[in-house]
């Protein structure tokens, strides 16, 4: 029985000794990860004017009596980013960058660069900048985030409160999550979820797999109000990412697609009354003419509910995603037509509504179905939306998504259906005339007289 005994112990402890042998030579995959893509990632420093806040009556008070605005100052913010072409190419997101006066950026080798701003899109939340050096600079490969996994590893390294090239380890959490995005208007969709820890100042850098490949880029974090941050970080997939540098590389701008549909949400009501099979989708209420989806065979009353195999519940999943896409690009569009599924193979069009010549200092163009989604603009007001207010001397009040149906001059109306109507009147309205324009802002009408000097 002792001899039993102590052969078990005896073999107990050499397995012990044996673990302890193999694991002392162990070492974790993500730090070879770390030691090849840590050369990569930048710390961005974008330095922007802001002015002092101060009560809107001392603000006045100085304008008034000095005869100019009160003085700005010089705020610097911090975030982080990564080079993927060699000739110093830098993907970040657009709130690093946006508005920014100065842009620097430091290597972790401890060279530091000027940067310029090659392209950014604000919605996307995405940006290119360049820095210019006299050798090839190390880069990060972009991965596949289509074929990522949830429950594989996911490694970020950052910037994070201004602390360089820190490194995070976590899993993917989830896939294909929505936020909606700060300013209200839509979504940030298809983002990847994990529980590496990202802090402010990761903004920007990669979200990177076992592999080195960048499958990601680190743009938001949820905090809860009674908690704070809960340890959820969001990426914007770098497939999104590869569009948008696709893009901005070949024609220096992000040429954001246009299917040419005008849709709404689905309710019980309209599914009821008109027999819809779903619950769910974006509801094709009219077409634009010629656009994208009727040369594609989308008809009315089809509802999308799928476009290159993610689900569309809604119109604003719809119109987000679609956001991701450059012009030109062809994507499958899934439609339930009475409760027949049918794929379109979908050529996306050109979103580029004519601008004109600025008129009583305003900057007008035709209204874009996702104008009338962006702005819940009913498909019977028609019109031109404001794009930009040059001079407010006489569109005093009027603001950017503000729909002009008519112009009344010295009491004569004319409506006002498109940018050919408003350039053809604007024009033609002479010096001392009593002008109004009939504009509608959330759906509700208002008048904006003046009198033309």
């Amino acid at each position: 029985m002792k001899k039993s005994i102590v052969l078990i112990l005896t073999v107990f402890l050499l397995s012990i000794s044996s673990f302890s042998i193999v694991n002392e030579g162990y070492e974790s995959p993500i730090v070879n990860v770390v030691e090849e893509a840590a050369p990569a990632v930048v710390n961005i420093e974008s330095t922007r004017s802001a002015p002092v806040p101060v009560d809107p009556y001392i603000q006045d008070f100085f304008e008034r009596f000095f005869g100019q605005q009160m003085p700005e100052y010089q705020t610097k913010g911090v975030g982080s980013g990564f080079i993927f072409d060699k000739r110093g190419y830098i993907l970040t997101n657009y709130h690093v960058i946006d508005s920014a006066e100065k842009i620097s950026v430091s290597l972790p080798n401890g060279k530091d660069y000027d940067a310029e701003l090659v392209g950014g899109d604000e919605d996307l939340d995405l940006a290119i900048i360049k820095i210019s050096a006299d050798e090839d600079l190390p880069t990060l490969p972009l991965g596949d985030s289509d074929k990522i996994r949830i429950g594989e590893d996911a490694i970020a390294i950052g910037n994070p409160l201004g602390l360089q090239n820190t490194v995070t380890a976590g899993v993917i959490s989830a896939t294909n999550r929505s936020i909606p995005k700060p300013d209200g208007n839509g979504n940030y969709v298809d983002l990847i979820q994990t529980d590496a820890t990202i802090n402010p100042g990761n903004s920007g850098g990669p979200l990177l797999n076992i592999h080195g490949e960048v499958i990601g880029i680190n743009t938001a974090i949820a905090v809860d109000p009674q908690l704070g941050s809960v340890n959820i970080g969001f990426a914007i997939p770098i497939n999104i990412a590869k569009r948008f540098a696709d893009s901005v590389m070949e024609t220096g701008t992000f040429q954001r697609a246009y299917l040419g549909v005008y849709i709404s949400d689905i309710t019980e009501e309209l599914k009821k009354s008109l027999g819809l099979k779903v619950d769910k989708g974006a509801y094709v209420q009219d077409l634009v003419p010629g656009g994208a989806a009727e040369k594609a065979g989308i008809k009315v009353n089809d509802v999308i509910v799928e476009v290159n195999g993610k689900k569309i519940e809604n119109t604003d999943d719809l119109t987000s995603l679609l956001a991701t896409y450059p012009a030109g690009n062809t994507v499958e569009v899934v439609v339930d037509r009475f409760g027949e599924r049918i794929t379109f193979n979908v050529t996306l069009g050109s979103q580029t509504p004519e601008v004109v010549e600025a008129y009583f200092g305003i900057v007008v163009r035709d209204i874009t179905s996702e104008d009338r989604q962006k702005y819940s603009i009913r498909s019977s007001i028609q019109g031109v939306i404001v794009e930009e207010i040059q001079d407010d001397t006489y569109a005093l009040g009027l603001r950017a998504g503000d729909v002009i149906t008519e112009i009344a001059v010295n009491g004569v109306y004319y409506d006002i259906q498109n940018v050919a109507d408003w350039e053809k009147i604007a024009s033609s309205v002479e010096k001392n005339s009593y002008v109004a324009l009939i504009v509608y802002r959330n759906n509700v009408r208002y008048v904006v007289q003046f009198f033309y000097r």
